[in-house]
């Protein structure tokens, strides 16, 4: 028997994509959220865009959180022996292109 798939791996796989949208959405919001708070606590308009640069700076950070996920998640599939080419069959292909 092989390997079986979890049963809700689609819905899994699905949640953590969206789950990407609305943490920046939310970043975005709190940054809004904090630089609301300055501005009242300081009186000064300019105060709000502080906060507005730390929502998307926060926002930022998390697509690249899910980025470098992402990419440790293929290097492993990359180096698994089943996807893999052999060193004789690339040469192979090498030699079977440079006769062209």
């Amino acid at each position: 028997m092989g390997k079986e798939e979890p049963k809700f791996k689609k819905l899994v796989n699905a949640a953590d994509g969206l789950s990407l949208g609305i943490s920046m959405v939310v970043a975005v919001l709190m940054g809004v959220g904090i630089g609301i708070g300055l501005q009242k606590l300081t009186g000064a308009w300019w105060t709000l865009w502080i906060g507005v640069f730390i929502g998307i700076g926060a926002a930022v950070s998390n697509v690249y959180k899910a980025y470098a996920k992402q990419k440790k998640s293929l290097d492993e599939l990359a180096k698994d022996p089943r996807y893999t080419y052999k060193k004789e069959q690339q040469d192979k292909y090498d030699a079977e292109d440079d006769d062209e």
